[in-house]
């Protein structure tokens, strides 16, 4: 064994610990993945409804979140969306493009997390599924990585251990943060994202099954906190859909403050409210022996009429509740359902140039377990492939560039 190879242990086998197991191997070090599943990869395998959408090609503006929304710019700088197209088209893994959203060729995730172990098992990566991390040390400058079973000791350490965001609540797994909280980070209070919202009465408007195209806007007082367009999905319990998913980090961080959240849906966002009230009554002119629901049929999915023509509106009236259908959120589906979670270890404290803690040299953080979550498309993906990248550059010894 050479005794200047450095040993590296990342703690996860999900996307960003992966990534960084592969890149920390190629930049020299013998590295180690300790996954607390039974199989590498398992939430991957979820991603883009079992297809996998990669990454995305699209703008960077406005798609992140956190208390500090540049620093996910600045690690997408330092690990690019080419870098990680280069990366999985140098693994075996051939993508396409749906309007700039990136999937892999084959549509299957599966296809991508092969790729990803093949590329691991390459590089001599040794991966040890159920063992489950249940703390690290640093001590005279070497770290000891505790699990219910041994004490494996590291050179550096890569935290990329996700969150709870999918995972059952029977699973009383504790948050994977709190390693990092305990060496002495700090935490933002993780809340659930990209997850569907509960309304009021959702369950008495009749509209469970509906999808249509439309807006949510996300109002608090009277301010407007967020804004989306794309397919609005409602269902018994409330409002979900990728608009929906991308404003609901907002609605939930609101909620948890106790503020008063409103969700306002517009179903006719392909014209104004005068031009609906316009077409109503060229409607009921052509038609003037047609009730008021019937009226809407062909224009509205049957099963949203009831509810837009409560309490039997004039037609103006009714315009204005398509295009500002207002419901109080009341909650939401929980980490669960969640795609992510909201919060995290507090980016004050990572370079974004390495992922490594400014706290505690040799400690890198990635992916979920950072105060970053993005919006639908690849972008939480991206940032997982990103964060893993430089922290399995930096602590297998590759200079940086």
């Amino acid at each position: 064994m050479d005794e200047k190879q450095k040993t590296v242990i990342v703690v996860g086998a999900g996307a960003s610990g992966l990534m960084a197991a592969i890149q920390a191997a190629r930049a020299g070090a013998r590295v180690t993945v300790l996954d607390r599943e039974t199989k590498p990869g398992r939430k991957l395998l979820r991603t883009g409804n079992g297809r996998c959408n990669l990454t995305n090609t699209g703008s960077l503006t406005g798609v992140y979140h956190g208390q500090d929304r540049s620093f996910a710019a600045k690690v997408l700088e330092n690990w690019t969306v080419a870098d990680t197209l280069r990366f999985f088209e140098g693994i075996g893994v051939h993508t396409m493009s749906r309007g700039g959203w990136i999937y892999p060729y084959s549509d299957q995730a599966e296809s991508v997390l092969q790729d990803l172990l093949m590329a691991a098992e390459e590089c001599g990566v040794r991966i040890k599924n159920r063992e489950a991390v249940e703390r690290v040390r640093k001590v005279m400058g070497k770290f000891k990585v505790e699990t219910a079973t041994w004490t494996y000791e590291a050179d550096a350490v890569i935290l990329a251990c996700g969150t709870r965001a999918g995972i059952a609540e029977k699973d009383n797994t504790a948050e994977p943060a709190g390693i990092a909280e305990r060496m002495g980070h700090t935490v933002i209070r993780q809340l659930p994202a990209l997850v569907p919202l509960t309304v009021e009465g959702a369950g008495k408007l009749g509209w469970a099954g509906v999808r249509v195209n439309g807006s949510v806007r996300i109002i608090s007082g009277r301010e407007l906190i967020a804004e989306e367009s794309g397919q609005l999905q409602l269902t018994e319990y409330g409002i979900s859909g990728i608009p929906v998913f991308i404003a609901s980090s907002e609605a939930v961080r609101l909620l948890d403050s106790k503020a008063p959240v409103y969700a306002e849906l517009d179903f006719f966002p392909d014209g104004t409210e005068r031009e609906l009230a316009e077409l109503l009554h060229e409607r009921h002119v052509s038609t003037p022996l047609r009730s008021l629901r019937k009226l809407l049929v062909g224009l509205f999915p049957e099963k949203l009429i009831p509810a837009l023509t409560e309490g039997s509106p004039d037609l103006i009236s009714l315009a204005e509740r398509a295009k500002h259908f207002r419901v109080r959120v009341t909650g939401h589906q929980g980490a669960k359902v969640a795609q992510v979670m909201s919060g995290g270890i507090s980016t004050d404290e990572i370079d974004p140039r390495t992922c490594m803690s400014r706290l505690i040299p040799d400690l890198y953080i990635t992916g979920e377990m950072l105060d970053i979550d993005g919006a639908c498309g690849g972008w939480n993906l991206q940032f997982a492939w990103s964060t893993g990248a430089l922290a399995g550059r930096s602590a297998g010894g590759a200079e940086e560039t």
